[in-house]
């Protein structure tokens, strides 16, 4: 995929056994989601039509059944050029200066632009809020990002306004120099009440919505220390303190569902969400503590995003 403005977005993907017969036009849009991009089933439909995307290297039509092993290419001409729109999103501030700042990102909030997201994220939330004062190395269409947080998960997430404090949070990210807290209400009690997990975590090889965790050397390091809070028997939850010391995609998600067998509530990928005997209207992650060295004056920070109400009633 290009970094240049003007370049097209292009994925290469190979159809998974388990998709084998199913319409293109069903297929396309969960293993691009997977990949970052986010595009509803309408304009999957008319970039198969078009010619953007191509089933075993020919155009063919959006009900053509796919098979195992066909491979695709898609090729996502820009939708716009004329830069990153800033918007008014309200946005919870925990922290700003001229460096950096940290918010309190809502549950359902993507967090920058991408094909099928073109406005309505954070970045164009924080754009409009520093008045364009982001750093622009990671790119035209995610400004001062250096981590993320899945759409669905709300919390602590850190912004860079000078690039400065750009290389320097990305170094410690890397680095694992961060402090990173979550807090999970899971479907199901672990059976031990603290411990730490340690896989490697790559794509599912079936289901190309997923992670999951994979035989190394496939896949990459993952590692989540888990405390019990609390938990009640009757009803069958629990919440859990996950502290990561890496940054996979989907890694807590992942690691509670397949390794301690219990998903995290509301969890529309990883658990059946219908069968759950707890219903909640999102998912239960919550990055509640962050903490890194301040880029310029090397002090401490930390961070703690309040508990949404959706937690309240659990801990």
């Amino acid at each position: 995929m290009g970094n240049g403005s003007d370049a097209p977005a292009e994925y290469r993907l190979v159809v998974p056994p388990s998709a084998a017969g199913e319409r293109f036009d069903r297929y396309l849009p969960a293993a691009l989601a997977l990949e970052g991009c986010d595009l509803s089933r309408s304009i999957v439909q008319e970039l198969i039509k078009s010619g953007g995307a191509l089933l075993g290297g020919r155009q063919v039509k959006p009900r053509h059944p796919v098979a195992a092993t066909d491979e695709v290419l898609v090729r996502i001409e820009p939708e716009r050029s004329a830069g990153l729109l800033g918007e008014e999103i309200p946005l919870t501030v925990l922290f700003e200066d001229d460096d950096l700042i940290v918010i309190d990102k809502a549950a359902g909030l993507v967090v920058h632009p991408g094909s099928g997201n073109p406005d309505g994220t954070l970045v164009n939330a924080l754009w409009h809020h520093c008045q364009g004062k982001l750093c622009a190395l990671a790119g035209e269409d995610r400004p001062g990002i250096v981590h993320r947080l899945d759409k669905e998960t709300s919390g602590c997430l850190v912004a860079a306004k000078s690039e400065a404090a750009y290389h320097s949070l990305v170094a410690q990210f890397s680095g694992r120099e961060t402090e990173k807290e979550y807090l999970a209400v899971t479907e199901g009690i672990p059976t031990k009440d603290e411990g730490t997990i340690g896989t490697n975590i790559g794509r599912h090889p079936v289901s190309r919505q997923k992670m999951a965790v994979v035989p190394a050397p496939a896949g990459k390091d993952a590692i989540t220390d888990y405390r019990v809070l609390r938990f009640d028997a009757r009803e069958n939850w629990a919440a859990l303190r996950c502290v990561i010391h890496t940054g996979r995609t989907h890694q807590i998600r992942v690691h509670l569902k397949e390794v301690l067998r219990c998903p995290i509530l509301g969890d529309t990928i990883y658990a059946q969400v219908p069968r759950q005997k707890v219903k909640v209207e999102r998912l239960m992650l919550h990055a509640r503590h962050l903490a890194f060295k301040h880029p310029l004056s090397g002090g401490k920070l930390h961070f703690e995003a309040p508990l949404p109400e959706a937690f309240r009633r659990f801990v």
